[in-house]
């Protein structure tokens, strides 16, 4: 019962935490806004249930076809694999031909995914998962180049990001449930397959809802992809604040990538073999939910560089628990539980960041180039084939590179903060025998209008 009980509990404290959260004024600025919120989230969402409705059953769906262990590892490592290499360049050249375009790209290629799993050809499987991971590249790059473009055009504040990002974490959370639902009643009722036909379906959706509701936006069609690419480079190259963010996502995304793999065979050895599944993930989702909503209570008072430094401090110590108490199940799910608040509150604070830091003519490229890390580190761990230990050993040594990193990034900003705070006082007209400084409040607020001004 411990597992149920602590679901209900997550549950109510997300439930108060939405109505403490929740805007209550509304003004025609917002309703405009709300307006471009509702057209970005209903095309997300039904982006990520197409993927979420996949993800339960692919392993069993190989299982059926009486696929090998070895042979399905194959099959993952090529989803990784094409990601890393097809779907960085395919990805990034969303800046060139149109971010609206990749993300129709990205609805024909996970739907060509979903129909190569009615066969039962290994070859037709590895084509399907290549096809799935090009997908995947585009989903975590377009969609948001798409938003951050089309929220710069329309001149909304960069602090309305943090309302948009923290909703996405929040909704994202509520689709992976329901797509759990709806894939758990499915197989039990037609079989293994429906769940990647429901999703083609969505898919289409998604399609009707792009091409309806959404205007194309670039980042530089005139470039060629060569100096797209060397233009990125460059960029990350000039730019610490860049390079920092680039290393906290990789690392922390690889270490979920990893975890992901991980929680199902550690809580069960942790708990003799008997958990269960349907409660333990529903309540990492409703954790989920919970760190979106304490991400906009942070960055109330506080800007994402300062508070991700103890968030990503916390995520450490929760991967940690497993390797220091490997068979106490109730302190390993009550860590695990913590991550996910984490994953949560990073989630919205690196979209932000990234719509600060990140140019607006290579935003697609550059947030490709960042995924390269995360695709090698979790190939690279899969194929040494570790034990369960050294996988989270792994994990905490990434987090806690990654906290390192999130520290660094803090301080270079707040240096610049300052170094802008005092060319304003220096530049700003002696009017009376009083000096009259109109300095930013917030370092923050000053480096967003800078990025904007250079996009």
């Amino acid at each position: 019962m411990f597992f149920e009980w602590s679901f209900c509990v997550l549950v109510v404290i997300c439930i108060i935490q939405y109505f403490y959260t929740r805007s209550k004024s509304v003004t025609d600025e917002n309703r405009i806004f709300q307006q471009f919120q509702c057209r970005y989230l209903l095309i997300y969402l039904l982006a990520a249930a197409g993927d979420w409705l996949q993800g339960p059953y692919i392993y069993v769906l190989y299982d059926s076809y009486g696929m090998t262990k070895h042979a399905i590892e194959l099959l993952f490592m090529s989803s990784f694999a094409s990601s890393l290499i097809f779907g960085t360049f395919i990805a990034s050249a969303a800046d060139k031909y149109g971010r609206r375009l990749s993300c129709l790209l990205y609805a024909v290629l996970y739907a060509t995914a979903c129909v190569t799993m009615h066969f039962t050809n290994f070859w037709i499987l590895i084509i399907g998962r290549v096809f799935g991971g090009i997908a995947t590249s585009i989903l975590y790059s377009a969609f948001e180049s798409w938003l951050l473009c089309e929220h710069s055009k329309h001149g909304f504040s960069p602090d309305l990001l943090k309302i948009i990002f923290s909703n996405a974490a929040l909704g994202n959370s509520i689709i992976a449930i329901i797509s759990g639902l709806v894939a758990q009643y499915s197989v039990d009722a037609f079989g293994y397959v429906i769940p990647f036909d429901i999703s083609i379906a969505v898919l289409v959706m998604m399609t009707i809802c792009v091409i309806g509701c959404w205007t194309e936006n670039y980042g530089c069609e005139k470039t060629a992809l060569s100096l797209q690419f060397m233009d990125a480079c460059s960029a990350m190259r000039n730019d610490w604040r860049t390079i920092c963010l680039a290393l906290i996502q990789s690392l922390f995304e690889g270490t979920l990538c990893l975890f992901i793999l991980q929680w199902t065979p550690t809580l069960s050895d942790a708990n003799n073999g008997v958990i269960k599944h349907g409660y333990i993930f529903a309540s990492f989702m409703v954790a989920i939910m919970i760190g979106s909503m304490t991400f906009k209570l942070f960055s109330k008072y506080h800007r994402p560089e300062s508070f991700m430094r103890f968030v990503l401090a916390v995520s450490v110590l929760c991967l940690a628990t497993p390797i220091i108490w490997p068979n106490h199940a109730m302190a390993i799910f009550a860590a695990f539980v913590f991550f996910e608040i984490c994953v949560g509150i990073f989630w919205p604070s690196t979209g932000f960041m990234r719509g600060v830091y990140i140019a607006e003519s290579t935003r697609a490229t550059l947030m490709n180039f960042c995924r390269i890390p995360l695709n090698a580190i979790v190939i690279i761990i899969l194929l040494q084939n570790l034990s369960r230990q050294k996988i989270f050993q792994c994990c905490v040594i990434f987090l806690t590179f990654a906290t390192v990193a999130q520290q660094y990034l803090y301080r270079i900003t707040t240096d610049d903060g300052k170094e802008e705070a005092k060319l304003s006082v220096m530049n700003t007209p002696i009017t009376t025998e009083k000096i009259a400084v109109s300095a930013p409040t917030n370092p923050l607020n000053g480096l967003s209008l800078i990025s904007i001004t250079n996009q």
